[in-house]
């Protein structure tokens, strides 16, 4: 199997992933992306941006990925399509020419040899659920009401799920739609936040019901069809966007095998203020931090950030070195 050398090996190509590469070529690193498909991620399947800065609110999450990960491109950065099914970082190899360690990152065609590793692989690990949610992903099913809930101003939307994301995700939505439809399997949580979601005049709970099937014209979702126990018959609810929290999201660190890379108890892989993991020269940035804060801007500050750790520590300085400040 081939071996190739670089100086960063970025898990991942999302917008976290992509930042991370633009800073670290503009820094003369030899950067690497070894991104899965760049056709699945949170960002890839979001119909609409428009909280970006700087980015008008007419083009899709794919659209301003492409643009992102062809600016990193322009900068020296190798895009790769593979899939990374582990990383070493237990055993340290030394660099040829002194220095930091370096990681390992494998591929079923190759073997990348980094002096450093980012992990930005995400969290959209949980598959479609329910019969329509896989088809209509990113055209009316979506996973982030701070997202997409500027979208649905005067709508119908349903919420499908019982946990706080999904509370927390029901109470920002009444800011916009006309009709939150909360659908719950049973009774329905009952703590302070639940019980202000039940008393907003625009909420309908449909406690002791589950969504059985997202329903659309092959375009957008149009409707839910729901089972409300006891009833024989299912129904249909006229919805324009429906937001799904049944499991959760789950970062996506099956490929992590080393006991050495601390996880948080959500999952989500532990950082300092610099990004870094407990294995040095090892980062972590994005959504597969689990942090409650999934939007792009974050994803895409939590890749500058480690660039300019990254290469503070393969250059071997106490400080990071900062355009704006000279000295």
């Amino acid at each position: 199997m081939e071996t190739i050398k670089c100086d960063v090996c970025i898990v991942g190509g999302g917008p976290a992933g992509c930042t991370t590469a633009l800073y670290t070529s503009r820094s003369a690193l030899r950067t690497v992306i070894v991104d899965k498909n760049p056709d699945i991620g949170a960002l890839a399947v979001t119909g609409l941006i428009a909280n970006y800065p700087g980015v008008k609110g007419d083009g899709s999450g794919k659209e301003l990925l492409d643009m992102m990960r062809g600016q990193a491109e322009e900068y020296g950065a190798d895009y790769v399509k593979a899939q990374v099914f582990m990383i070493g970082v237990d055993d340290d190899e030394e660099d040829e020419d002194g220095g930091v360690p370096r990681r390992m990152v494998y591929t079923p065609d190759a073997v990348y040899s980094a002096k450093s590793i980012v992990l930005a692989t995400g969290a959209m690990g949980r598959p479609p659920g329910f019969k329509g949610e896989g088809e209509y992903l990113g055209k009316g099913v979506s996973y982030c009401a701070t997202c997409d809930g500027a979208f649905y101003v005067g709508e119908e939307v349903a919420v499908v799920g019982v946990g706080k994301e999904a509370v927390d995700e029901a109470l920002y939505l009444t800011k916009f739609a006309k009709t939150v439809h909360w659908l719950t399997q049973g009774e329905g949580p009952t703590d302070e936040d639940a019980m202000e979601l039940k008393g907003k005049e625009n909420v309908k709970h449909w406690p002791k019901t589950r969504l059985v099937e997202v329903l659309g014209d092959g375009m957008e979702v149009k409707g839910v069809n729901v089972k409300v126990f006891g009833n024989d018959s299912e129904q249909v609810i006229d919805v324009t966007g429906c937001f799904i929290y049944v499991a959760g999201s789950k970062p996506i660190t099956d490929f992590i095998q080393s006991s050495k890379i601390k996880l948080n108890p959500d999952g989500g892989v532990w950082v300092d203020e610099e990004m870094s993991t407990t294995v040095p020269g090892v980062y972590a940035i994005g959504d597969i931090r689990n942090t409650p804060f999934k939007q792009v801007v974050v994803a895409a500050s939590d890749g500058c950030v480690a660039a300019m750790a990254i290469e503070k520590y393969i250059k071997g300085r106490k400080k990071v070195r900062v355009d704006w400040v000279h000295e």
